[in-house]
């Protein structure tokens, strides 16, 4: 089993005990290695600097911003800083992430695709594509994966266009 699905398995056994929004603690930022940091929702996040949805993946050390192109059935995921706004580009194991999405149930790899600025192995953009990502829908998931040798977790949910996010 790959350390990736690992960490996915992880992370599900973590969603019971999961609390909206993001804590801001540095002190969850990183975890020794032994297990990912709390995965949270987006609540309180706004959209993000590409119109998606954000969310918190790492205590507040890092942040997620889901998008989707439904004509043509991708999703692009950013990775982004504290701030919520700034890209920040990680080196993922094996320069993947996972997106399980929880209806339809359904999960894509996504795949590293740096930005003209991010050499060395890093980036902040990741990749997939899926036919279930055609269907017009809020989504909701879960994005796994381990960045410079730490494993992170968040939870997202979509939000019918034109709704507050609080």
């Amino acid at each position: 089993m790959s350390t990736l699905r690992i960490a996915l398995a992880f992370a599900c056994a973590l969603l019971p005990a999961v609390i909206a929004g993001c804590s801001g603690s540095k002190d969850s930022d990183k975890t020794g290695g032994t297990a990912a940091p709390a995965a949270t929702t987006h609540a309180g996040h706004g959209n993000g600097p590409h119109d998606g949805t954000v969310a918190d993946w790492g205590g507040g050390k890092y942040h997620v911003e889901f998008t989707v192109d439904h004509g043509k059935q991708e999703t692009v995921v950013y990775v982004l800083g504290g701030d919520e706004k700034t890209e920040a580009p990680i080196k993922a194991k094996d320069g993947k992430l996972l997106l399980s999405i929880k209806e339809p149930a359904f999960q894509v790899e996504l795949t590293a695709d740096p930005q003209a600025a991010e050499t060395g192995g890093a980036s902040s953009r990741f990749v997939g594509k899926h036919e279930k990502l055609g269907v017009v829908q809020e989504f909701a998931g879960t994005i796994s994966g381990e960045a410079d040798g730490t494993p992170y977790v968040g939870n997202f949910k979509e939000e019918p266009h034109g709704t507050p996010t609080r």
